[in-house]
């Protein structure tokens, strides 16, 4: 059987969705071809919604063992095992696909489960179970088949005490100690999880800090955090071999140390999902990561074929691919003047969380800015002290002279969500003075802006 459309999405990711519902309602005939036969890509399955889901539970737990009230309770749901703790994590996933379903039946986007293949620069092929095979005509297409794990040849990612971050959602047996390596986003999130969890966790990081992109005091809060919860950071060691046993791994580093644990979690590095898709016959190359170069457009080397979302690398965020998906879309249906998508802000979802726009101290240092800081601390705030959840800060640069904001940095409870009151404002061309000047609610988080402006201000001379 074969179908022609004038789009033609392979994932259905946040950006594969974002570039299909943008194409649908310009009046385009779109398809979007996914290799699972429900709709969400791995962000839904098995990346963002799952773990996410998971952080929010250990989370509760924590908050619990903190509060006096319930330190009996706490001390009995800390011993829920791993899988019990994802149930939830489940019937999230499960609302999550009847609600991306819905949209592209509103907006008559045909669906097709399997695997994708180019069979030429405009013809897919789509070959679903029991030999069953479509093609697909189009006139454009774009490719947002996401990304999975990078997996060293040289370890057994079968073995039952190997995981890497898709596989460690079906962990189903009690772990004590747990070996992280590969500090980045990933291996931060889960670190924060599994020590919240009762585990010993040790923090392999191939570099000299914990995700060295973040404002340095960001980042070293964080570390300082982690391993005041018991979290063992490792920096600059790599590792030689990784040696498995029935009952427990051991990481052999190349600085000479040895760390004997119940299991390993692989989190050093991501592969775009471009394998399967027999990119030769289109005019296409991936790179050694299987990432696809793009232009501003986000055009790949062959002009009708873009590509959006992790399969193009960093920043490899849910939120940044679906805007690229919606961009590419634009440029598909013949929009002018769209931007490529830049000022993305920054989300991690360790246990507080981190959340920051724009430049650091020491960008503005180098770029040799005039700058301030201004500084609120969580727990001199009453809707900190209210909710117990009083680790961390909000943090904003601005110009001496201009007092425009040039950088807003938050770690701690709820910071993915604070921040947009910060690039609502700092986007919308508004100075440190509003902060200043415009009454919050009281006690809130809000007000934290204020705080810190005022405590910017005061630096002042």
């Amino acid at each position: 059987m074969q179908n022609r459309f004038d789009v033609v999405v392979i994932g259905s990711g946040p950006a594969g969705e974002g570039a299909a519902m943008k194409a649908a309602k310009e009046g385009r005939r779109v398809a979007v071809v996914d290799s699972r036969p429900q709709v969400g890509g791995n962000c839904v399955h098995l990346g963002t919604i799952p773990s996410k889901a998971l952080r929010q539970s250990v989370g509760n737990i924590m908050r619990y063992q903190r509060d006096p009230l319930f330190q009996r309770v706490g001390a009995e749901i800390r011993n829920v095992p791993l899988t019990q703790v994802l149930a939830s994590a489940q019937r999230v996933i499960e609302k999550q696909v009847a609600v991306h379903a819905r949209f592209y039946e509103r907006n008559n986007v045909s669906v097709f489960s399997g695997t994708a293949r180019f069979e030429s620069p405009h013809t897919l092929s789509v070959q679903a179970g029991e030999g069953v095979r479509e093609k697909l005509d189009f006139e454009h297409a774009l490719i947002a088949t996401g990304s999975r794990p990078y997996h060293p040849a040289d370890i057994d990612f079968s073995h039952p005490r190997v995981f890497d971050s898709d596989k460690i959602l079906t962990l189903d047996y009690p772990v004590s100690k747990l070996i992280i390596y590969g500090a980045g986003v990933i291996g931060s999130e889960y670190a924060s999880i599994f020590v919240g969890l009762g585990c010993k966790v040790d923090l392999i990081n191939t570099q000299a800090q914990l995700l060295s992109y973040l404002d340095d005091e960001i980042a070293d809060a964080l570390s300082h955090y982690l391993r005041e919860l018991g979290v063992l950071i490792r920096h600059r060691e790599e590792y030689e071999k990784v040696e498995t046993f029935d009952d427990c791994v051991v990481l052999h580093l190349k600085s000479g140390k040895k760390i004997r644990a119940d299991a390993i979690l692989w989190c050093n590095g991501r592969t775009g999902n471009t394998d399967t898709l027999a990119l030769d016959a289109a005019g296409l190359a991936a790179n050694s990561r299987g990432q696809l170069a793009v232009d501003e457009h986000y055009r790949t080397a062959v002009p009708h074929i873009y590509a959006a979302g992790d399969v193009i690398g960093p920043p490899a965020l849910a939120s940044a691919a679906y805007d690229q998906g919606r961009c590419a879309a634009a440029h598909i249906v013949g929009a002018r003047d769209v931007p490529r998508v830049e000022e993305v802000p920054t989300g991690i979802y360790t246990i507080p969380e981190i959340s920051s726009l724009g430049k650091t101290e020491q960008q503005l240092t180098a770029e040799k800015v005039p700058f301030e800081v201004g500084h609120a601390f969580f727990r001199h705030l009453a809707r900190a002290q209210i909710s117990g959840e009083t680790v961390g800060m909000l943090k904003i640069l601005f110009h001496r002279d201009t007092r425009a904001i040039l950088g807003i940095h938050c770690f701690g409870d709820r910071a993915s969500e604070i921040v947009h009151i910060g690039q609502a404002v700092m986007q919308s061309g508004q100075t440190l003075d509003y902060f200043a000047n415009t009454t919050f609610n009281y006690p809130t988080m809000a007000e934290a802006y204020r705080v810190a402006a005022l405590n910017g201000l005061n630096r002042l001379f």
